[in-house]
């Protein structure tokens, strides 16, 4: 299952969230392909957090470019996704420059936790994805009720289905912390802990935000959504070559509802 899209639009243009995916495909095309595997991983050695270089006092600039570098295709095209999807909405609520410093202060604190897990590790880490769990966060707790597009795939068909955004954040944070808990530290190429460090620390920086709007107020008084007109879609289903395809009263337009 892969989400797509949120059902509350925010209608703010999201200048610094369009500018991080900007920045970040930008430092990567500038990299990749580097030209041989080995200045690839150079670049992961210089730029990515080696935790056991900062046990040494070595390299304490990289827990803020560790941010804007990128495994691949995928690692970056998912980080953007969820950064665009849950971005705009938070966004328009703090302010551009706040949201900004909030998105970064995330990333070095994920950055913080996963070297915490591992202070003498020497494989790197590196990627957006603890700042974007920080936007999750925040997401999380301000607009619960939130609906989240997923895309899942069942073998024969792709359907789209809406889930509330608390049950797949908090899905998303218990297998988080269920794969740094049963993998043994230093040793997994997905850094679990700055997840959860990530996620957590955009939880808390949000709360402020939270309570100025009125707390349990806020979510009673916009349903724990968005305060912002909901969207419709056209959402086929896509088969595979010789499926059976349902009653078409069973197809049509995919409504979002608040």
């Amino acid at each position: 299952m892969l989400p797509i899209r949120d059902h509350n639009p925010s209608g703010h243009r999201p200048y610094v969230t369009w500018g991080l995916i900007a920045v970040n495909i930008a430092v990567f095309l500038a990299y990749w392909p580097a030209g041989t595997d080995a200045s690839t991983a150079q670049i992961f050695q210089d730029w990515g957090i080696v935790p056991a270089r900062i046990s040494q006092g070595q390299a304490l600039y990289t827990p803020f470019t560790s941010l804007f570098i990128h495994g691949g295709w995928f690692h970056i095209g998912l980080n953007m996704l969820f950064l665009r999807i849950f971005g705009d909405n938070l966004e328009a609520e703090m302010g551009s420059l706040r949201f900004l410093g909030f998105y970064l202060l995330a990333g070095l604190v994920a950055g913080l936790m996963q070297y915490l897990s591992a202070v003498n590790s020497t494989l790197p880490v590196a990627g957006a994805s603890g700042a974007v769990a920080g936007v999750m966060g925040g997401y999380l707790l301000m607009f619960p009720r939130a609906r989240v597009d997923l895309l899942f795939y069942l073998i024969v068909a792709f359907r789209v289905i809406a889930v509330p955004a608390w049950v797949l954040l908090s899905l998303w944070l218990v297998l988080q912390i269920y794969g740094g808990l049963s993998t043994p530290s230093g040793s997994s190429s997905v850094a679990f802990w700055a997840h959860v460090g990530g996620f957590l620390a955009g939880v808390a920086m949000t709360v402020r935000l939270w309570r100025s709007r009125g707390g349990a107020v806020f979510w009673r008084r916009f349903h724990g959504l968005p305060p912002h007109p909901s969207a419709e879609f056209a959402v086929p289903v896509v088969r595979r070559r010789g499926a059976r395809l349902p009653p078409p009263q069973s197809r049509g337009l995919f409504r979002r509802d608040q």
